[in-house]
């Protein structure tokens, strides 16, 4: 997995409530096996229209959000069912990031085991942050895992919280498969020891 320590990228807003699972990737969009190849279907129902053109009332689209690396977005995000590939079309289309206010728990956990970093915000951040981006095109912000800060454009700091767990294995990029692995020489020789008992 890939570490995440700093990030500076263009803000692209969602402002939506309970955005669910679904709506980040369609059920039907959930046969593949691999965890790329995601990029193109997520948001798809607000993102194209019924002849698969893209939808211009869907502000994402606008390309003054091209190549956004954070989403700006509110409550209850990524609620729904506990589906992996939520995150994993959020990082094929470029987000590694997302503000809001709140998060669905299994999804704020898929965050990092994918290496995303979602961080609560308190509401009237949020909103002062949606009225910034908008008013700036190109608005970017620079997510200091580290410091655990936010800077934004005219270099205001935004603290933030996070788990020290959680934050040690996004800085280290370590999945659960990570994890483990660090322990590989303990592991081996347990079954070592094991196959030789018996």
């Amino acid at each position: 997995m890939k570490p995440f320590t700093t990030l500076t990228g263009i803000v692209a807003p969602l402002e939506a409530l309970n955005v669910d699972t679904d709506q980040i990737i369609p059920k039907q969009f959930l046969k593949r096996i691999e965890r790329t190849g995601y990029e193109d279907f997520l948001f798809f129902d607000w993102r194209f229209k019924s002849d698969g053109t893209p939808n211009p009332d869907f502000e994402m689209n606008a390309p003054r959000y091209a190549g956004a690396s954070i989403l700006l977005t509110k409550d209850n995000f990524g609620c729904g069912s506990s589906r992996e590939h939520a995150p994993w079309a959020l990082n094929d289309y470029g987000i590694r990031c997302i503000l809001a206010t709140s998060y669905a728990d299994i999804f704020y956990n898929n965050c990092f085991n994918n290496g995303m970093l979602p961080i609560v915000l308190p509401v009237e951040t949020i909103e002062r942050l949606f009225k910034e981006v908008r008013a700036s095109e190109g608005y970017k912000l620079t997510v200091d895992l580290p410091k655990q800060t936010i800077t934004t454009p005219v270099g205001s700091a935004i603290a933030f919280e996070l788990d020290p767990f959680k934050k040690e294995c996004l800085l280290n990029g370590w999945d659960q498969i990570g994890l483990t692995l660090r322990h590989e020489d303990r592991i081996a020789a347990f079954e070592k020891a094991r196959e030789a008992a018996h």
